[in-house]
């Protein structure tokens, strides 16, 4: 689905005003957790703007307020660790080991060439040893899309990791799932489009990379790319970042809102602040309690509730997510 600036607007309208009601929270069962900045790799698409000169990560105090919320708090079935690498981060280990002590599942968002960085060497056999449900990022099947996306060399080391995975089981028995993640080239005119139909691409990424690599994983996942981050400031110099959330905006779908992440998670940042989505942590846009105060980590242990959020902060970035079929850190929503 293509569309060009033309003659439209191109200013958003406010994201509730579309709803026409607000954005509520459901029970919270997702605890995704962004554990720093630090990357082996700067991706074109990062809308965490992560690399190898950040240096933000976890503290230990921090540290301690999450093994504590995941311990007091058996109503989170996931804990989702993201960051940068998470692998580079402090916390990742003892985070990951709490949770699964705890029979929570553990999602590792693994760009998967840290396997080859120093230091880094034992993580496929640490994340089949606690069967940690690994989420990789691919964001094409061709070595070229995926070089220039992220890096000369990174799509081959991707492949390497992918095998190794596959040698431990990942993909090919239950216990260990192994799901990768597409995202679409930033636009560089106006010919915007949606991210292609997740079944589909599933089967042509599966088929490819079985008959090329003797590669499986279970899912392919889909993401829209919103305009923040690296994303939004490539759009910014191009003059594209309002035309292109206008375009998502035109491509709402309201069967989608049921499903969005941000209903039943919350998002947890460095410094231990609270967010309804990984999207709105890194526009800085923080959850209120309904007086208007911003939680932490420390509302909820004082509180002794995950639940005190009423209404999700919503901008005009969020029709990439209601876009179309909508997407997800679990990719499309129908």
């Amino acid at each position: 689905m293509v569309s060009s600036l033309n003659s439209q607007p191109t200013t958003a309208t406010p994201f509730e005003h579309t709803l026409g009601t607000p954005l509520t929270k459901q029970p919270i069962t997702v605890l995704q957790i962004n554990l720093g900045r630090r990357c082996n790799l700067a991706c074109t698409h990062c809308h965490v703007e992560a690399g190898p000169k950040r240096t933000e990560e976890l503290s230990p105090q921090v540290c301690e307020q999450l093994v504590e919320i995941i311990r007091r708090f058996p109503q989170i079935e996931t804990v989702d660790l993201t960051g940068g690498a998470p692998e580079m981060n402090y916390g990742f280990r003892p985070i990951a080991e709490a949770a699964r002590v705890t029979g929570k599942t553990v999602i590792v968002r693994s760009n998967l060439t840290i396997f080859f960085e120093p230091g880094y060497g034992d993580l496929p056999e640490y994340f089949a040893t606690h069967q940690l449900h690994v989420v990789a990022s691919l964001p094409c099947y061709l070595e070229d899309n995926v070089d220039r996306q992220r890096g000369s060399g990174v799509y081959n080391a991707s492949i390497r990791a992918l095998q190794r995975l596959n040698h431990l089981g990942y993909g090919r028995i239950p216990k260990l799932g192994l799901d990768l993640v597409y995202n679409p080239p930033v636009p560089h005119d106006s010919n915007f489009y949606l991210t292609p139909h997740q079944a589909n691409l599933e089967q042509a990424y599966k088929t490819y990379l079985k008959e090329h690599f003797d590669i499986d994983f279970n899912h392919l996942f889909t993401l829209t790319n919103l305009p923040i981050g690296r994303v939004k400031h490539s759009l910014q110099k191009k003059g594209l970042c309002q035309p292109y959330t206008k375009f998502l905006e035109n491509h709402h779908n309201p069967n989608t809102v049921a499903h969005l992440m941000c209903r039943n998670q919350l998002s947890v940042d460095y410094l231990g602040n609270i967010y309804d989505c990984d999207f709105n942590q890194m526009e800085g846009v923080r959850s209120h309690l309904p007086d208007g105060t911003p939680i932490s980590l420390s509302t909820l242990l004082q509180t002794n509730n995950l639940d005190v959020i009423q209404t999700i902060q919503t901008r005009p970035y969020c029709y990439g997510c209601t876009a179309g079929a909508g997407s997800s850190c679990g990719g499309a929503l129908l």
